[in-house]
């Protein structure tokens, strides 16, 4: 199965941010893509974060959802719209949430980022809570490809990344971590997580994310990529700047490598 990462710069707009998520998309889908995935906050990269606020849609109806709705069906692919803000129980919060949808448009998976970033190096400053209210339950769904297989694809965002218990409960085939990692964190940590989540779950990795100099100010990491159960990259965006990233996963490789090393098998705790 073919599958694309899509990296892209985000900025104050939603309609120009979901102009060029649909020019991807079509681009993902025109070279083969099965399964085409958002980074994200792919809608917007306010100036603030109660910008989200403004933007927040009832689960099942609003712009954004039906942006992935339409390109899923017109397109004919699965698209997982990396996050977009869903309505929470306060007013002064929003879901952070991944939406998975059907080549038939229908949405066959929600996901509420259950982890909140926080970080104070003295320069840069996030809290993700003080917007975001954050889910409580992994969430994982069955994408059956065109050969046949039905993979298991498990759902997780960004900072997700640095709490492997998370990953072990989702028990997947293909792990999705769309992304907005900062520059100074990604640097350091973006590759090493993922090829570390990779190998501990014996799943292929599919990563897409911001990459770039925002119109806020922020400066995120990018560097998409999909690596494979043993850790080893199968593509991977060098650049800043949006684009594809496209790589070919297959359940003989999945099959191979955790054959030869069963070590979901000889798990004790």
């Amino acid at each position: 199965m073919k599958i694309a990462a899509i990296q892209t710069v985000s900025g104050t707009s939603l309609q120009a941010n979901l102009e060029r998520a649909g020019a991807l998309l079509t681009q993902a889908a025109r070279a083969g893509a099965e399964l085409a995935v958002l980074p994200e906050y792919f809608c917007l990269m306010g100036r603030n974060e109660a910008d989200k606020l403004a933007l927040r849609e009832a689960f099942g109806a609003g712009t954004v959802q039906d942006f992935l709705a339409d390109h899923a069906r017109s397109l004919g692919i699965w698209i997982v719209g990396g996050t977009l803000p869903l309505a929470a129980a306060s007013a002064q919060h929003v879901r952070n949430t991944s939406l998975a949808f059907s080549p038939q448009g229908e949405c066959v998976a929600r996901y509420d980022k259950i982890h909140l970033f926080k970080f104070d190096n003295g320069r840069e400053q996030y809290d993700e809570s003080r917007v975001i209210e954050a889910g409580g339950a992994p969430q994982s769904f069955v994408l059956p490809s065109r050969d046949g297989h039905g993979w298991r694809v498990g759902l997780s965002v960004c900072y997700d990344l640095r709490f492997p218990e998370l990953y072990r409960a989702l028990a997947a085939d293909l792990l999705l971590v769309p992304s907005a990692f900062t520059h100074v964190t990604g640097e350091a940590h973006w590759e090493l997580l993922l090829r570390a989540r990779a190998v501990e779950n014996l799943a292929y990795v599919a990563a897409p994310a911001q990459g770039g100099r925002h119109e806020n100010g922020r400066r995120t990491w990018g560097h998409s990529m999909v690596v494979d159960p043993w850790g080893q990259l199968l593509a991977q965006r060098a650049d800043d700047g949006e684009g594809v990233v496209l790589a070919e996963i297959t359940v003989q490789r999945l099959a191979q490598v955790r054959g030869q090393l069963p070590a979901l098998a000889h798990r004790v705790l």
